[in-house]
């Protein structure tokens, strides 16, 4: 009866079925790469399900939020403190990724065996626009929308009727996308299976010194940075991490954090963390606290310096991080946001030749697994941080093993 219940509970457990489907995706991908390749429409119609949620979520959440707290102000010192943790751990991040990229030396090899892949379209002159990052970025412009209209609320007299009805409708916004999630499976099989099958496991060979130094660094930033403020708030890195192994697995196989963002916001709340701070802290850190993102980013330009034998002075490696301080903030939202910001960084260094973009596209969808999963824990651990600190966090019972 035992090992019958242990079967029942494993194969109606989503996060097995998740890393089945990843695992089928990786070796469609190997063994047939032309079809792998068509499966890339399940796994983007899998995800454009899912941002049909993000929209509703994020303006309920934070027009209920603000509504909550009442206090005008709080809301203005939350927003605060929100951008200047993002700064402090970013920054953290892109130091990180510069003495990784040092010590371990990843550019060090042969550039005439890697692939040269077509980067014209991030070398031809094309800047990063603030304007640009804002009108593309749907999150943002919710995020502002569902801001304005959650003060105008503290204002009405009727508040509390609006707010009631946005309470029902948010409960089943949440209810229906508990049902999208089933096909996570899905979405995690056509992601993998066109990642492989459109690149092949092959390019990650020459490499593999750059993929492995950037996963370690990866690794290192989240147990030893984050880890250290979870530990900070008597809470630990790895407890969270398992809580969220089914939204990982899901930000794994699509090679997208944003499936797994209304899932994130809902464990959250249910973890302790206030709806109110959630609801601020977590659509503002999917486009300012890219912590992942930044470590790749610095590790980049410090690679493409080794590869081309081009030595940086301290004062450059300083004027790199202060650039990328600035510009990683747009590295979301728009379409190869990432490659246009470090090819504008190459190009203000004017040392690195910005054509050695062409070496990284290859085995960059490889990285963003690796960066996505990195964002995404950063900002769950944000939105705890900024909890603790308002005295927004109610510790359940039970607060890593809720389900």
């Amino acid at each position: 009866m035992k090992k019958e219940s242990l079967l029942f509970k494993v194969t109606t457990n989503l996060t097995f079925w998740v890393l089945i489907a990843i695992v089928c995706g990786v070796l469609l991908g190997h063994y047939s790469p032309e079809n792998g390749q068509k499966m890339e429409i399940i796994g983007k119609r899998f995800i454009d399900l899912v941002k049909l949620f993000i929209g509703p979520i994020i303006f309920l959440t934070i027009v209920l939020g603000i509504a909550g707290i009442g206090d005008l102000k709080k809301v203005g010192r939350i927003g605060i403190k929100s951008l200047l943790y993002f700064e402090v751990v970013t920054t953290f991040a892109l130091i990180i990724g510069v003495a990784a990229a040092y010590i371990i030396q990843p550019g060090k090899i042969d550039k005439s065996a890697l692939e040269i892949e077509d980067a014209s379209k991030y070398t031809t002159g094309k800047e990063f626009s603030w304007i640009d990052f804002f009108m593309d970025n749907f999150t943002l412009q919710v995020l502002a929308v569902a801001i304005i209209c959650g003060i105008l609320l503290n204002y009405y007299s009727k508040r509390q009727i609006v707010v009631d009805t946005l309470y029902i409708w948010s409960k089943y916004v949440f209810k229906a996308l508990k049902f999208v999630m089933y096909l996570a499976p899905l979405g995690a099989f056509g992601g993998m299976a066109y990642t492989v099958g459109k690149f092949g496991l092959h390019t990650l060979i020459p490499l593999g010194k750059l993929m492995l130094t950037v996963y370690v660094t990866m690794a290192i930033f989240i147990f030893l940075v984050l880890g250290s403020i979870m530990r900070y708030y008597k809470l630990s890195i790895l407890d969270f991490i398992k809580y969220l192994k089914a939204e990982l697995l899901i930000v794994l196989g699509t090679s997208s954090s944003e499936p797994a963002l209304p899932n994130l916001m809902n464990k959250l709340e249910k973890m302790g963390c206030s709806k109110s701070v959630v609801g601020l802290v977590i659509p503002t850190g999917y486009s300012f606290n890219l912590d992942g993102t930044s470590i790749y980013l610095s590790m980049a330009v410090i690679f493409l310096a080794q590869l081309y034998n081009v030595h940086l002075s301290f004062a450059e490696i300083v004027t790199i991080i202060g650039l990328l301080m600035i510009t990683s903030k747009g590295a979301a939202g728009v379409t190869g946001s990432g490659f246009i910001v470090l090819a504008s960084t190459l190009t203000a260094i004017h040392k690195i030749p910005v054509e050695g973009l062409a070496f990284l596209l290859g085995v960059d969808k490889f990285m963003s697994e690796a960066r996505a999963i990195t964002n995404f824990i950063g900002n769950g651990v944000a939105a705890i941080v900024i909890s603790k600190n308002e005295n927004e966090f109610v510790d359940p019972e039970h607060p890593m093993d809720l389900d």
